[in-house]
């Protein structure tokens, strides 16, 4: 278009004035009045091909809709020289350019929902990748990706490579669940996490969740025992600083079982049975503490993890048995009753020791049905004496588990022993140890004085091993105290040892005083016997009176060895 030809610029002009406010356009005004100038020029005289490149032409600058075309088409008709041809093509080329555009349209719009729909797939994949890999409270890498780690290290490990695997559990945790509840206590162990987290992978190691308050940390290409004991030492530092939970402030400790050995021929498996193993040997030294692998104790282990599966089904196939130890009154060296003592026959194993297989009945629970056994059993043998023997009341004297002691069925299972066989119960004894009553609060009290009121007895076993005071003592349940084998250690002694016995002897009058008996265990002689007899112990037990025996072989009258 020639610049002074104002027949097309006014048309151009008005061309703009017309469309502009039919459509949004990127374009400016000063651009728009030239593109319609260009239009316009090549439309002067134009055929239908050059109608249709302009239709198309305004569908590309955005005017693609029907009010455009209709206002395009009343300004055209002012153009010289404007014929029908010229407007049909330009009509025919917007509508296949806005057909084209729809198309286009689509395809961007289908392209885009694919690449969405692609990108919203990954994203998911990689959602779903770390929830199966991570642990959803603490965000810690889980299970599947540790024995993943762990896999990988040993696979790579070259002849001399040697790794590292702590085991750390939360001591107590369970407690402030309990109490406080499970909100603070998942609160707690996010905020452990995060210590341990920056502990750990401050050093450059791997750290996963793997439980409830369970934690493992791997550690490649060690240097020996030295380099996990370091790491072990920061961790529980970290942990024991006192966590603010709304104005709580919750502290807790932690223990440690490290194993250091070899990669190459280890398994995952194998790593963490061995550094599981040994966090409980932590936990038994005192627990705030940790442990290093110990091939003896790790074996000690391993044998009552055996003898977990094999105490299952133990007691329906009959391999338990009770024997009873004679209970003797020292005035008079008459027969007072018996001690319940639990042995188990294995038909491999042979005779299996109560210090092996009670701690695991108990930590596996089985030591209630085990227990209400032995409960049952003892009673019968003590009723067929009362029977056999209706002159001489027999008491029969049954140990009672820390685990027993908090079981809700303590009572019902007493109240039933009894009345299945008709025993007196003034002729029952239950044994508790003196930690457990001295823990013992609340309920579990409750239910030891309901059996005392039924004219049960009730013994503190093992008295002088725990924290227990007889001033504490006198308001709780207790009938009688067995001293401990170390208040009997100066009384074993050929030559007496005075201190000893003075000890012994306060003890005894301190019970008496609170109206309760007192029985020496462990008495292998007559000079034994005579000396508690002289300081007024009331009952005596050991090989001088007889050995554990079955209940129909126990003597009305007990022969001295």
């Amino acid at each position: 278009m020639e610049a002074d030809d104002p027949v097309l610029t006014d048309l151009a002009r008005q061309w703009v004035a017309a469309v502009r406010q039919t459509s949004f356009l990127d374009l400016g005004a000063d651009a728009l009045q030239k593109f319609f100038e260009r239009q316009a020029a090549a439309l002067r005289g134009g055929d239908a091909q050059a109608g249709a490149a302009a239709g198309a032409a305004l569908v590309g600058v955005g005017l693609n809709n029907p009010e455009a075309l209709q206002r395009s088409i009343g300004l055209l008709f002012q153009l010289p020289g404007a014929g029908a041809e010229m407007i049909g093509g330009f009509a025919a080329g917007f509508a296949q350019a806005s057909r084209q555009k729809i198309l286009d349209d689509q395809e961007r719009i289908r392209r885009a929902w694919t690449r969405a729909l692609t990108d919203a797939e990954h994203s998911l994949q990689r959602e779903l990748h770390h929830q199966a890999h991570h642990d959803p409270l603490t965000g810690l890498p889980n299970r599947v990706l540790l024995y993943r780690h762990l896999a990988d290290a040993l696979r790579e490990a070259g002849p001399d490579t040697r790794i590292g695997v702590c085991f750390l559990d939360l001591d107590e945790f369970k407690t402030i669940n309990d109490t406080l509840g499970h909100g603070y206590g998942d609160q707690l162990l996010v905020a452990l996490a995060d210590r341990l987290r920056s502990t750990v992978l401050a050093a450059g190691h791997f750290v996963a969740r793997v439980g409830g308050d369970e934690f493992v940390v791997v550690v490649r290409d060690t240097k020996g025992n030295d380099e996990l004991t370091e790491l072990a030492e920061a961790m529980l530092a970290a942990l024991n600083k006192p966590v603010l939970l709304d104005g709580h402030e919750l502290a807790v400790s932690a223990s440690i079982g490290i194993v250091e050995q070899a990669a190459r021929g280890a398994e995952p498996d194998e790593l963490l049975r061995a550094a599981d193993a040994t966090l409980y040997l932590a936990k038994a030294d005192g627990r705030a503490r940790y442990a290093l692998f110990d091939e003896q104790r790790n074996a000690q282990q391993l044998l009552r993890y055996g003898l977990t599966g094999r105490l299952a089904g133990a007691l329906e196939r009959g391999e338990f048995e009770l024997v009873y130890q004679p209970l003797v009154a020292l005035d008079g060296n008459r027969l007072r009753g018996a001690e319940a003592l639990l042995r188990w026959r294995h038909p491999d194993l042979g005779t299996v020791s109560p210090n092996t297989f009670i701690p695991v009945a108990e930590q596996s629970g089985m030591i209630l049905p085990l227990g209400r056994w032995v409960l049952r059993e003892s009673c019968l043998a003590a009723a067929a004496w009362q029977r056999s023997h209706p002159g001489t009341p027999l008491l029969v004297s049954v140990n009672v588990s820390p685990r027993q002691c908090t079981d809700p069925r303590l009572l019902d299972d007493v109240r039933h022993a009894l009345a299945d066989s008709g025993l007196d119960p003034a002729n029952l004894q239950l044994e508790l140890t003196e930690t457990v009553l001295m823990q013992s609060t609340g309920r579990p009290v409750q239910t030891l004085r309901t059996i005392a009121d039924l004219g049960v007895r009730i013994v503190i076993d093992d008295f002088g091993i725990g924290y227990s005071n007889l001033a504490y003592l006198r308001h709780l349940p207790v009938h009688g105290l067995k001293l401990a084998g170390a208040f009997m250690a100066g009384i074993r002694k050929l030559e007496s040892d005075h201190v000893d016995e003075q000890i012994v002897e306060t003890v005894i009058r301190l019970a008496h005083m609170l109206q309760m008996t007192v029985t020496a265990e462990g008495i292998e002689t007559a000079d034994q016997a005579a000396r508690l007899a002289a300081l007024g112990c009331d009952l005596g037990q050991g090989w001088l009176f007889g050995r554990p025996v079955r209940p129909a072989e126990i003597p009305l009258t007990p022969s001295p060895a």
